[in-house]
């Protein structure tokens, strides 16, 4: 499987099968993306919660792809209304989907759409695609059940918010990638604006000293996962 990083919280997996999965796609206002929302192709658009950098371009990429959005109810149901394809879900429950399974869990943010006519609950997403589990931790503060997460799941890769200000910082974020224990952190949500910049390198020099290992992705890389 493939997995390219478009920074912020904004990611591309791509399967073994070819179905393309897009997550949180904030892409032509983010003046750290490497693409424009034209450039990009999705059969599913994953979502953690309705803010614009997260939001972003998904209801012209669905629109053009009729990809389907997966995402937390509200925002589903608002998503629908606009007459495109939507699979509404909620915290701690999940779905089989033809790529895969997804479940939602909880994160510790608020979540509204830009226009504020959709309010609902921030998530996370536990993504299970073959013998591989991936666990975007959408926008979030730390929170101890993240070790229950962890506990209950084996989880291969954590993409994880370093950012500060509006989630974890550097070291919150490493207490969380303790609790998780995944084999490889990512880290996210950090230098699209002033007010979130942060050093990736020095997040990965703390958490390998904890013995997890870190990948530090640049904007637009590609890896095999």
């Amino acid at each position: 499987m493939k997995l390219r990083y478009f920074s912020h919280s904004a990611f591309q997996m791509v399967t073994d099968q070819g179905h393309r999965i897009l997550i949180d796609p904030f892409l032509t206002d983010n003046p750290t993306s490497p693409v424009s929302a034209d450039e990009v192709e999705a059969d599913f658009i994953l979502l953690t919660h309705g803010h614009g950098d997260h939001f972003g371009d998904t209801l012209s990429i669905a629109e053009r792809c009729n990809a389907l959005c997966i995402c937390e109810n509200e925002l589903a149901s608002y998503i629908g209304d606009k007459g495109l394809r939507a699979h509404n879900m909620h915290i701690g429950g999940g779905f089989d989907f033809e790529f895969g399974r997804v479940k939602l869990t909880q994160a510790l943010h608020s979540s509204s759409t830009p226009d504020n006519q959709c309010h609902g609950s921030a998530t996370g997403l536990l993504i299970t695609i073959g013998d591989q589990t991936i666990y975007h931790t959408g926008d979030t503060g730390l929170f101890s059940d993240l070790k229950l997460i962890g506990d209950m799941n084996d989880v291969d890769i954590m993409m994880v918010p370093i950012g500060d200000n509006f989630t974890m910082g550097i070291d919150d974020a490493v207490t969380a990638c303790e609790f998780v224990n995944p084999d490889l952190a990512i880290p996210i949500h950090y230098n699209t604006f002033p007010v979130i910049q942060a050093d990736p390198l020095v997040f990965k020099k703390k958490l390998t000293a904890k013995g997890i290992g870190c990948k530090v992705l640049e904007f637009g890389q590609e890896i095999e996962i």
